[in-house]
């Protein structure tokens, strides 16, 4: 079948091995020093090892190649978590480590301070977003990993404040993104896009998904990404 699926650069390839790490269904595996698609039917092309690869050696391409077979990713994983039960991270993806985030505790009348919401528009899901609609129209467009709202404190006031939002999770969220955005671009007058994602390589995925968009609309507009830490702290 046609579809996307990533390409690797061997000779751009360093053979750091961030790719094969950050590739959370094991698609990727180091061969003599090399990173290979070594599983084509593996590969889902959402591009969690783009972000990862430090030369820019992985893209995307459109080929004939096997469908994704997500029966056998996840038996590959099971097979994996049975050999080695004790490791921390059986899918290969940072995202997925557990940590406790210990913060200092807040005076009780700072805790009990409302805070006002400074969401404009429902629904905020990029699915489930129409194409178009008034709100739209002039907008300054937040694209952000669900992830982000919870580890940053200070998401609806300094991201969200004066934009349109909308959210996704290119690891869950089943299909691609790149489409609707177009559309969402194309169809108004979108004045700025910021993405926030989170530093782990599987929100990848969110950044190119509107990198695409952008560049498939047709428009010069102005945009940018900002990054969070698994611990809440901005990185960029």
């Amino acid at each position: 079948m046609l579809r996307k699926i990533i390409k690797i650069d061997e000779e751009k390839c360093n053979g750091c091995g961030a790719c094969a790490a950050a590739c959370h269904e094991g698609a990727i595996e180091m061969v003599h020093g090399k990173a290979k698609l070594t599983r084509e039917n593996y590969c889902d092309g959402l591009g969690d090892c783009l972000p990862a690869c430090p030369t820019g050696a992985i893209t995307f391409e459109m080929r004939e190649a096997p469908a994704y077979d997500e029966g056998a990713v996840l038996m590959a994983k099971a097979e994996k978590a049975a050999q080695t039960p004790a490791a921390p991270l059986p899918c290969g993806c940072p995202g997925t480590a557990s940590r406790a985030i210990v913060r200092e505790e807040r005076p009780a009348a700072a805790a009990n301070t409302a805070v006002e919401s400074e969401l404009r528009q429902w629904p905020v899901q990029i699915k489930l977003a129409p194409v178009n609609a008034p709100y739209f129209d002039g907008a300054h467009l937040l694209i952000a990993a669900d992830c982000t709202a919870y580890a940053y404190g200070n998401f609806h006031q300094e991201f969200m404040r004066g934009k349109i939002t909308l959210i996704g999770c290119p690891k869950l969220d089943m299909g691609d993104y790149a489409e609707k955005l177009t559309e969402i671009i194309r169809l108004n007058d979108i004045q700025s896009v910021t993405i926030v994602r989170m530093v782990v390589p599987c929100c990848g995925g969110i950044v190119d998904a509107t990198k695409r968009a952008l560049q498939a609309s047709g428009k010069f507009i102005p945009w940018q990404i900002a990054t969070i830490s698994t611990d809440g702290k901005r990185l960029d």
